[in-house]
């Protein structure tokens, strides 16, 4: 498949802006065999996406997302939503022959993330392609980190360590917004920050979660409405989780996810232990791989530090010389280069709707073992 591919987004905030990025500059700075046209974007305030539109470089809008997955020159949408609509309109632009990159976590439950990768599935088979929006995957130093562990360079695994720590919503009178209400996100920090850590620990580590033993807590329980009124409502999802894991290879996990660690903004860290060698990367250091090679002289081993800005590694020949460091935003250009790749070249991407089950199956045991007491709790397939 070769030419243009019509794009249409829906959402135009955080995630929007950064999508929109990504769509605007992948076909500048790599090689494609299909090219990105920014068709459509689509918001429900009228006013607010023609702003969008014409700040981001969408040649039209929408106010209603099924006008925009009917439209003739949309072929791919982009959810970029709260996970309460990621089900209703990914399923629905599927089935309407569109391409779909839907941001993570996949969906708000379990039964909709199957549902998500039933619709994919079907799609599939008529050429129809998805993948969900696990954009650290494709930062070049990540990306190194997993080719070194497929490699065998750690040897069998024994440890892995995800964490991500926030403190975005530390202080008790941040207003009650969507994503701390389980009706529009699902969960809490678990869902918006742990699904990274989730999905990053088990692409670095090439393996599976099977079982989880797990706590969350609420720390601040009512919030002020964001509408000014002075009126407080219930906070209903989880400010912080923490939870053990097993590994189908064996190796054990151990998880942090919160929005109260004072002092962190976005520390995203994974880390990889194996019978030869040890893995660190860290969000706030993203070009850079701390890499433990136990088959050095004993005199030289310590953790290397590897800038992962060679031509050599994933992605980063496409940038800037050597040396030259890329961002957070390169991420998600990253991910809409493969996604436009795979489509192209008529390959199902990763990572997929079923990949987006699978982390989505973890959260859900996350959850399970919490209101058990943490009692220990398998991945349910």
């Amino acid at each position: 498949m070769t030419g243009t591919l019509g794009i249409g987004m829906v959402g135009y905030a955080f995630m929007g802006r950064a999508h929109s990025h990504a769509w605007r500059t992948v076909g500048r700075f790599f090689d494609l065999s299909l090219t990105p046209r920014m068709a459509a974007i689509c918001g429900r305030d009228r006013a607010a996406v023609a702003a969008a539109a014409e700040r981001l470089g969408w040649a039209a809008w929408e106010t209603d997302w099924k006008r925009l997955v009917d439209r003739d020159d949309v072929e791919l949408v982009d959810v970029c939503t709260p996970g309460s609509s990621h089900a209703e309109i990914s399923i629905a632009a599927l089935e309407a022959g569109k391409h779909v990159l839907c941001e993570k976590p996949l969906a708000n439950t379990v039964d909709e993330a199957r549902a998500m990768a039933e619709a994919a599935e079907r799609a599939a088979a008529r050429g129809v392609r998805a993948m969900v929006g696990f954009n650290f995957r494709r930062i070049p130093a990540v990306a190194l980190a997993r080719q070194l562990v497929a490699a065998g360079r750690l040897g069998a695994i024994h440890h892995v360590r995800g964490a991500y720590l926030a403190s975005h919503v530390l202080d008790p009178e941040f207003p009650l917004v969507w994503r701390l209400q389980a009706e529009e996100a699902g969960s809490g920090a678990l869902g918006d920050l742990g699904a990274h850590a989730v999905d990053l620990a088990q692409y670095v580590a090439g393996d599976h979660i099977q079982g989880v033993s797990a706590l969350t807590e609420t720390f601040v329980r009512e919030r002020p409405l964001p509408d000014g009124s002075g009126q407080r409502g219930p906070v209903t999802v989880d400010d912080a989780a923490v939870f053990v894991a097993r590994f189908g290879g064996g190796a054990l996990g151990s998880f942090e996810a919160t929005r109260f660690a004072a002092g962190y903004t976005e520390g995203l860290r994974v880390e990889v232990n194996g019978e030869r060698g040890s893995l660190i990367w860290e969000l706030r250091s993203l070009n850079e791989l701390l890499f433990f090679d136990g088959t050095d002289e004993p005199g030289l081993r310590g953790f290397r530090r590897i800038q992962a800005t060679e031509a050599s590694h994933p992605y980063a020949g496409a940038w800037w010389p050597p040396g030259h460091t890329i961002g957070y935003e390169h991420t998600f250009t990253h991910e809409v280069r493969d996604l436009l790749e795979a489509i192209a070249t008529g390959q199902d991407p990763v990572p997929s709707f079923a990949d987006g089950l699978q982390v989505q199956q973890v959260l859900d045991a996350v959850l399970r073992s919490a209101a058990a007491g943490s009692a220990w709790t398998e991945v349910r397939p």
